[in-house]
């Protein structure tokens, strides 16, 4: 009779205990979900304030591109000496310098990003050094001659990262 009084409180009890287990999960699962729909929710509203902060980002690192582009390096920035040394280390010294006003912007866009970007001006740098290492060049206007007649023949490191810079800007939307 006890085993026959166990059967039955074990059938009493076997739905509640079902109901209790589905219950749990159930609760488990759709917290969750409010937390997981909480956190987009920030993000969404973070995402506003940060996009305009991104594209900024991009921007002035399209610009620093652009400006330190050889071509128009060799064309804003004139020699002032006959010196090709000389000229040599004010176009690098004006390269660092539009890098170092730049460096802030790393934090808005992705590791690759700034990568390409640091990649760009080391290429760039040498560029000039090994330009200026050529036998012919005796002047800074040599240099200046040869660095433009080079870049018609190849495509600079800037024009690299500009078109990675805008092919990661265009794949936000």
């Amino acid at each position: 009779m006890n085993s026959d009084k166990i059967i039955e409180l074990l059938f009493s009890i076997l739905p509640a205990l079902i109901t209790g287990i589905v219950a749990y999960y159930f609760f488990k699962m759709h917290t969750a979900n409010e937390e997981g729909r909480r956190r987009y929710l920030i993000q969404k509203e973070g995402q506003k304030d940060i996009m305009p902060l991104r594209l900024q980002a991009y921007e002035r690192l399209i610009l620093f591109s652009e400006r330190i582009n050889p071509a128009k390096l060799l064309t804003r920035i004139s020699p002032q000496s006959s010196d090709n040394k000389e000229y040599e280390r004010l176009l690098i010294s004006e390269i660092e310098h539009e890098y170092e006003h730049n460096l802030t912007q790393q934090i808005y866009i992705s590791a690759e990003s700034w990568d390409i970007i640091t990649t760009a001006k080391n290429a760039t740098i040498q560029l000039i050094i090994q330009s200026n290492m050529k036998s012919e060049i005796d002047s800074a206007d040599k240099l200046r001659e040869v660095m433009l007649k080079d870049l018609f023949d190849q495509q600079s490191p800037c024009s690299v990262a500009v078109a990675y810079l805008k092919n990661e800007v265009s794949e936000m939307w």
